[in-house]
């Protein structure tokens, strides 16, 4: 088997005053932190897509990233050399999982009948290259969204043979992650949404959606895969609206159609700014909905209006997700997965390298400050503090349902205008900077 990355040896934790950018300087992955090592709370993943099949194309130019796994005429020993390239990766890094996309590990065909066979093939190799590796796969996931076929829409599409064809994709998208053992399977709605409502009927749209997802909930229980099923909010790119906009508009999808309890939640930073909101909000709605599943890692441009997908590298932000993230309990089938991609100038393979690195240090730095932060109870004891008047007489009577309308009134009458306190917001943010 070729070397794909020669001169790259296996990334070692060097410390914080290391030299070497080949190295990590806080990420120790065996490592105790709360009673667990950073690995086990981690969960670190490459994703297979941006990592490997990324060029460094933008919306105004073609690719800039030669790779000498691309190096074939032929489209499945392209396939096999990138996904040895790929687990040569992993080792090398020093994660414990990665996840993929269908077609990204495996070319579509000219009928779907030689495209699942073509699959059949790759995934038949990737088992065989975990086996030997130790590598997991963290979760799969099907592209339906870059053909032609799905310019409208999969489970929304207006047409019910493109249903029909997303169906047997997911199918069999399903069945490859059950074969190699993932621990989730992820929907990603990247054109389940509308460009105008003028030749959109939004109704019958979402209850497709829903019947979509009902038949993955059934076909996951007849295979017997004992994955977590996931939904990854996508706000509006490329769409207008997509139906999926944020994590609290999916649990209202969820509930309303009755799948609260088969789905939970993949975050992504960057999904969460292009909605309007910051990472932790996302993943602070999902911990109080018991629904937070798993992680892409990765951060925007916020002076840019789309999905830059670039690598994490603020510190605060890691630290603030790690909290919100312990506090829920930790990942459980989930972790952190780097959806994230090269910039177009950075065209070395040894970037790959730089860009992860980088990323699993912030995280580790943020797992490291939010543990210290949960040891020292400041913020727990200061929030306690400021909801201290729930634990009182009233607070208790009124969460207990104990009173309503008229009884408030009356007390309020008896008692007067409330006392003020004040939020401290900025001696809050001033103390998150003592741990950072």
């Amino acid at each position: 088997m070729s070397e794909y990355f020669p001169g790259v040896e296996k990334i070692k934790y060097e410390g914080a005053d290391s030299t070497n950018a080949l190295s990590f300087k806080h990420y120790d992955a065996d490592a105790k932190v709360l009673g667990k090592t950073m690995a086990q709370h981690l969960r670190f993943a490459v994703c297979y897509w941006h990592t490997f099949k990324g060029s460094g194309a933008d919306p105004f130019g073609a690719g800039t990233m030669i790779r000498n796994y691309n190096d074939s005429d032929d489209p499945m020993k392209v396939a096999e050399m990138t996904l040895e390239a790929a687990f040569e990766f992993f080792v090398k890094l020093g994660v414990g999982f990665w996840c993929f996309h269908d077609r990204d590990i495996a070319p579509e065909a000219d009928t779907l009948k030689e495209t699942n066979e073509r699959l059949d093939v790759i995934v038949a190799k990737a088992k065989k290259l975990q086996a030997e590796t130790g590598i997991k796969l963290l979760w799969g996931t099907t592209n339906a969204f870059s053909h032609r076929r799905f310019m409208s829409g999969a489970g929304t599409n207006p047409s019910p043979e493109v249903f029909a064809y997303a169906a047997s994709q997911i199918k069999k998208a399903m069945e490859a992650t059950h074969e190699l053992g993932g621990e989730g399977y992820v929907f990603w709605g990247g054109r389940e949404g509308y460009d105008t409502l003028l030749n959109t009927d939004m109704g019958k749209e979402l209850d497709r959606m829903a019947r979509l997802l009902q038949m993955a909930v059934d076909y996951k229980s007849k295979i017997g895969f004992g994955g977590q099923l996931y939904i990854e909010p996508k706000p509006k790119e490329p769409t207008k609206h997509q139906y999926d906009f944020d994590a609290g508009n999916c649990f209202g999808f969820l509930q309303k159609y009755g799948l609260l309890e088969h789905f939970k939640m993949n975050i992504e930073a960057n999904h969460a700014t292009l909605a309007g909101h910051d990472f932790q909000h996302e993943l602070a709605f999902c911990a109080a909905n018991d629904f937070l599943g798993s992680v892409d890692a990765n951060r925007g441009d916020m002076l840019l209006g789309w999905d830059t997908d670039q690598f994490p590298t603020n510190v605060a932000e890691a630290t603030l997700a790690m909290y919100t993230i312990l506090q829920s309990g930790g990942f459980t089938t989930g972790g952190l997965n780097f959806d994230a991609k090269l910039r177009r100038q950075s065209t070395d393979p040894t970037d790959l390298f730089y860009g992860h690195i980088g990323a699993m240090d912030t995280f580790a730095r943020g797992l490291k400050n939010a543990a210290k932060m949960i040891e020292d109870k400041t913020f727990e004891n200061a929030v306690k503090e400021r909801y201290a008047g729930w634990a009182g007489e009233l607070g208790k009577k009124i969460d207990s349902k104990k009173i309503g309308f008229e009884e408030l009134e009356a007390y309020t009458i008896e008692n007067g205008e409330p006392e003020i306190k004040s939020g401290r917001q900025e001696l809050f943010e001033n103390m998150l900077n003592d741990y950072i």
